[in-house]
């Protein structure tokens, strides 16, 4: 069978593809490889598929079936390993084999095509938060997860320059990074989150009714994994005369329903909106960039 990347995927890793890197056209051999050496039964690619990494429904040699997941480096494959066999399979999916293979996951097959987001909006969230929060853990002894403050330092460094060619967005980013000192400054218990979390995130289970997938599991408070949560469906509150107090009931429900401070949810969300839009922006997607930065205007 043919390994053809979605054009999804094609486009979001041309976005950040490093000089040289030849990942993508290396997949359909690397792809080939990892199917013969489990012995699987290929049988599609699911479209449109992530952004991050290529994913195959398989089923092994007895007749499971199970996911093929291909990630480039950059994409911290191993790193989404270690914290899918710390949670061994509680709230999230489970990994069905914990030897390192460079970049290739094998997963159970939850249903690709119906996640949280498939629900009505208030219920979404809720079982999106419950998800959520049984993924919150202490971190494995001895583990090398980036925490928050490493990643959003990268992230800093990145805002910082987009501002400077950016001057409309310039306030935002102060007080974003503003926000962010703040938040360092005193932060509560470090747990290992998800890292990317929404409602797409959630898929529908056997096992359980909903199991989270494709983490980019860091080390820190629950509030900045919290965070990505509140902006889900931002088309829509933007779109919404009351988007504002949608947003502030959202963030003071979402906060009280976990016990997280409500003002530190805020900076984290404002900083992590801040952070996407001027990255969208620096990749081209202008529209992308819009919506967040308005969004975050609101915070």
């Amino acid at each position: 069978m043919a390994f053809e990347p979605p054009q999804r995927l094609v486009r979001a890793l041309g976005e950040t593809a490093p000089a040289g890197d030849d990942w993508l056209a290396r997949l359909p051999e690397t792809a080939g490889r990892a199917v013969a050496r489990r012995e699987l039964t290929v049988e599609r690619v699911q479209v449109p598929g992530g952004r991050s990494s290529l994913v195959v429904l398989v089923r092994r040699a007895d007749g499971t079936p199970a996911v093929l997941k291909l990630a480039p480096p950059r994409a911290r494959p191993e790193s989404e390993r270690a914290a899918l066999a710390h949670w061994g399979g509680l709230g999230a999916v489970q990994l069905l084999e914990t030897e390192p293979d460079d970049g290739v996951l094998l997963l159970e097959r939850l249903h690709p095509d119906v996640s949280v987001r498939s629900l009505p909006e208030a219920k979404a969230l809720l079982e999106a938060a419950g998800t959520l929060r049984r993924l919150w853990v202490e971190p494995p002894a001895g583990s090398v997860f980036e925490t928050v403050e490493e990643r959003t330092g990268r992230q800093a460094v990145a805002m910082r320059a987009g501002a400077g060619t950016d001057p409309e967005a310039a306030p935002l980013v102060d007080a974003a990074l503003a926000a962010r000192e703040e938040l360092l400054a005193a932060p509560p218990a470090r747990l290992l989150l998800h890292g990317t979390f929404r409602q797409s995130k959630v898929l529908a289970g056997e096992r359980t009714p909903w199991l989270a997938v494709g983490p980019d599991p860091v080390v820190g408070e629950s509030a900045f994994d919290l965070a990505r949560l509140v902006r889900d469906r931002v088309e829509d509150l933007i779109a919404a005369p009351s988007g504002p107090a949608i947003t502030r009931r959202r963030i003071k429900r979402l906060a009280e329903s976990l016990e997280v401070d409500q003002e530190r949810l805020r900076g984290w969300t404002l900083f992590r909106a801040v952070e996407s839009g001027i990255r969208a922006r620096r990749v081209g997607r202008e529209r992308d960039a819009e919506l967040l930065l308005e969004f975050a205007s609101w915070l």
